[in-house]
């Protein structure tokens, strides 16, 4: 089980794994609601009364634009906010907290019931909205954590395997890619990898075959998954966005602005390196002295 105060994985706040949950959590309401209205004695939403109607379709729509508006700005900070398994469950907390505020705020004067009844309103209201949305969202992230647990990437060394043929060693290190489903979708030479690039919850890889120019393959998968996989190897993290086979760097180039690497490949523009990753870096750099600096 994961500690509280552990970092949370990137692809909880992902655009699709954020878009796939808001639209189940929708479902899984109004489902919900369908379901628990007839038995429901304190609740004004109603579907066949024509003025309660109305005021059930706003409040339905309104909480739904504020859980779209809570998950896409989840969504933009994710890379200048690192949150917390805590955060992310305090986070999801008080949207249900915020529309049960709004139900009780307006259930009173709607119906008339007075203040004194507030309390009691706000608690059926939690149970009610810790139903129809934790549910939901504890459902979401146990799937896209046990999707995330299947392996994606790997490092194959022919040197430990017994083959009918004989291989250079140039040829030994092979980078695989599998799907979710373990298929074998990619296997390139660890020499003709470039960089692997992150794209939210997807992972591009640029790299090529010999025959034509740059190529790219793309699957899902964390760029963590990718550092921690090739920890010690030639493939080094240098910026959030980017790992990049040393092997191929050509130039360290300093900027105002920071570092940056330049790849034996012209098509492939000049990858930054952030200053968490720069140490590593330079001393994945300065162990080759046939590369340069500018």
């Amino acid at each position: 089980m994961a500690s509280p105060t552990k970092p949370l994985p990137d692809y909880f706040r992902g655009k699709n794994q954020l878009t796939n949950t808001v639209t189940f959590a929708a479902f899984f309401s109004v489902v919900f609601l369908l379901l628990s209205l007839p038995f429901s004695h304190n609740s004004w939403m109603a579907l066949g009364n024509s003025r309660f109607f109305v005021f059930t379709v706003l409040f339905a729509t309104g909480s739904l634009l504020l859980v779209v508006l809570s998950k896409y700005l989840m969504y933009k900070t994710r890379n200048k906010i690192r949150m917390t398994y805590l955060g992310y469950i305090s986070w999801c907390l008080a949207e249900i907290l915020i529309i049960c505020l709004a139900y009780s705020f307006i259930t009173v004067p709607i119906t008339g019931i007075g203040w004194d009844q507030f309390p009691k309103t706000l608690g059926n209201a939690l149970l009610y909205g810790l139903i129809s949305l934790a549910i939901p969202y504890i459902f979401s992230g146990m799937y896209f954590a046990l999707q995330d647990k299947n392996q994606t990437i790997r490092l194959m060394n022919y040197s430990n395997v017994v083959l009918d043929e004989s291989v250079t060693p140039s040829k030994l290190e092979k980078i695989t890619l599998f799907d979710n489903s373990g298929d074998l979708k990619l296997c390139v030479s660890a020499s003709n990898l470039y960089y692997i690039e992150s794209d939210d919850n997807y992972i591009i890889v640029w790299y090529t075959d010999g025959k034509v120019g740059l190529k790219r393959y793309m699957l899902r998968c964390r760029l963590k998954t990718v550092e921690e996989s090739f920890k010690g190897s030639s493939l080094v993290r240098c910026h959030r966005k980017y790992i990049v086979n040393m092997d191929k760097v050509r130039v360290l180039r300093k900027e105002k602005d920071g570092y940056e690497l330049d790849l034996d490949n012209d098509s492939i523009p000049p990858i930054p390196i952030t200053k968490t990753y720069s140490e590593n870096v330079l001393g994945h750099f300065n162990s080759n002295p046939r590369r340069s600096v500018e």
